[in-house]
């Protein structure tokens, strides 16, 4: 079947109603737009694991910090539907600020607590709770038995996930692993502003996160002393944190810790905010 798009609310519940009432599975796949390959991974996902697949594309203001960066996020909805087409994506909700937030905000938001100001949060405050409140009208709109989001985006997978047991919201969080261009750099839609000799650079954070992990056996120490290595050798990366967590809380990792560790790191190359993480296993 061609791909149904929709660009309400109520357009988006009538569409889903007798799937809904049939009982079958529903995928959300949550976006906002500029589709690559990460994203055509989590379609596919859904796909597979679900009878009816739903992407939404909004670019959610509450989740930008300065409104110049919100206006310049890539917008290709052409494109995005093509591609969805292809993938076989069922329906598509592209809805436009005044649809999501009709009184131009949300009076109501979703507060991600402490760890929403860390990290991510730290560079970029308000972020996490802008977040969690799109997830959770999204969510409320789609209903959903599935959502889908890509490892890449470690933080905030970790807190939606937290927020949907907080919450009781009866919908299971699938995580799909981070998809990698050809030399490792993870995908992401704010690659397409870099430039050759640019991407070339933003190769040091997946090195770095590989330096690391090779020196597991070590400890948390030595993995973050060699993740530095790399980055500190590179030039023109602006290194907003490297650093080691427990997959099970998102708190630091301590020195001794014997479980697996999730690499995070953050860094500005050129004009471009990029993020990676890796699983350190034990």
């Amino acid at each position: 079947m061609p791909l149904h798009t929709v660009t309400t609310v109520a357009e988006c519940r009538a569409a889903l109603e007798d799937a809904r009432r049939a009982g079958r599975e529903i995928a959300l796949v949550p976006t906002m737009g500029a589709l690559h390959e990460g994203h055509a991974a989590l379609v596919r996902h859904a796909r597979e694991v679900a009878d009816v697949v739903v992407v939404s594309i909004f670019v959610n203001p509450l989740q930008f910090g300065e409104r110049s960066d919100l206006e310049r996020y890539p917008r290709t909805l052409e494109a995005d539907q093509a591609l969805l087409e292809e993938l076989g994506a069922d329906l598509l909700l592209a809805p436009d600020a005044e649809q999501m937030y009709p009184d131009g905000g949300s009076s109501t938001t979703v507060h991600a607590g402490p760890l929403g100001d860390e990290l991510e949060g730290a560079s970029r405050p308000g972020h996490f709770d802008g977040v969690l409140t799109v997830v959770t009208k999204l969510l409320n709109i789609t209903q959903p038995t599935i959502v889908c989001f890509g490892e890449k985006d470690a933080q905030q997978v970790f807190l939606v996930r937290r927020m949907i047991r907080d919450l009781d919201l009866p919908v299971a969080v699938h995580e799909i692993e981070t998809v990698r261009e050809a030399d490792g750099l993870a995908r992401s839609s704010r690659n397409v502003f870099l430039d050759d000799r640019q991407h070339e650079v933003a190769l040091t954070l997946s090195r770095a996160l590989r330096a690391a992990a090779a020196a597991r056996a070590d400890g948390v120490p030595a993995m973050l002393r060699a993740g530095r290595a790399v980055l500190d050798a590179a030039d023109d990366v602006d290194l907003d944190y490297l650093t080691a967590v427990d997959p099970e809380t998102f708190a630091p990792a301590p020195d001794d810790h014997a479980g697996d560790v999730r690499l995070l790191v953050a860094a500005r190359v050129g004009p471009v905010r990029l993020i990676d993480t890796l699983l350190a296993q034990s």
